[in-house]
């Protein structure tokens, strides 16, 4: 009697360990990965409004300190003008490419002693390659050769995206354009 109680212990201990184990095999495999689930490089172009180029302008200062006005950029590194835009997103850096959507957004020069600002934009598309909005929020150390920003969130082909997208200034003409190189790594997919 003794000996199948002890041998039913066992039995139970062993089947209790199995258990156990296939619970943390189980949870390890729901670790995320490090990889993202998708990248996606993109251009945008930004042509302020300065004045004179009403037609071709895609943004335009909004907002302005006390010393600023709304068609040419304030001094001390721009701080406190406030910028709205609407330009188009190409997937090379030919701004006369057909655009597959717009960028659309603000930013805000907020700090006085260097170039830098703060960003909240989403990327509009209307292609036959996507479809829905990616969003994207963060500070633009603008001097920094490249700058990360959080995509927070998306629509359509990008519903619920997050992921970290890397800006670089791919080229710029005085303080009337400039164009910059998105590279966008997604790791939560829907």
């Amino acid at each position: 009697m003794a000996s199948k109680i002890s041998n039913s212990i066992a039995i139970s201990f062993y089947l209790l360990l199995i258990i156990i184990n296939f619970s943390i095999v189980e949870s390890s495999n729901k670790i995320r990965s490090h990889r993202p689930c998708k990248t996606l490089i993109f251009y945008f172009h930004d042509i302020l409004y300065n004045g004179e180029n009403a037609k071709n302008a895609t943004s335009t200062i909004v907002g302005a300190p006390a010393w600023g006005n709304l068609t040419k950029l304030a001094g001390q590194n721009h701080f406190g003008d406030l910028i709205v835009f609407d330009d188009p997103i190409t997937l090379d850096n030919n701004i006369h490419s057909n655009p597959i959507g717009r960028a659309q957004g603000f930013y805000i020069y907020d700090k006085k002693e260097i170039f830098t600002s703060w960003i909240g934009f989403s990327f509009v598309f209307n292609s036959t390659q996507h479809k829905g909005s990616i969003n994207f929020a963060g500070a633009d150390p603008i001097m920094n050769k490249t700058r990360d920003i959080s995509v927070i969130g998306g629509t359509g082909d990008f519903f619920m995206t997050r992921g970290i997208a890397t800006i670089m200034t791919d080229s710029f003409e005085g303080e009337v354009y400039f164009r910059l190189r998105v590279d966008i790594k997604l790791y939560e997919c829907w």
